[in-house]
């Protein structure tokens, strides 16, 4: 994990997360290290498989492999429960919630 191409690539999925954020309006987990954990995950997926596969759930080479942002967080899960399965993006009322929980 600390190869200079895995690390080459895990700064893309950065890149790459970020522009789903922008494109889709998402935020951020609040708990960085959800982020990073996901990051890392799709990076994984990215240099083991060619594609940055949702980390949460084995790849099967299937057609029911989520590709990130998948389409059941993008159509249910971030909409209706403000996160998706893997947690790295969320809504602005998630977000807004988790903060004045720990308020």
């Amino acid at each position: 994990m600390n190869s200079p191409e895995f690390l080459s690539e895990l700064q893309k999925t950065k890149q790459f997360t970020d522009k789903v954020i922008q494109q889709f309006g998402f935020f951020y987990n609040p708990d960085s290290e959800v982020n990073e954990s996901i990051q890392l995950g799709l990076t994984r997926h990215k240099m083991l498989h060619g594609k940055r596969y949702c980390p949460c759930f084995f790849v099967t080479h299937t057609k029911e492999d989520r590709l990130c942002p998948c389409k059941p967080a993008l159509a249910h899960e971030i909409p209706h429960e403000g996160h998706c399965h893997c947690g790295i993006y969320c809504s602005k009322e998630f977000i807004e919630a988790s903060l004045s929980s720990k308020a």
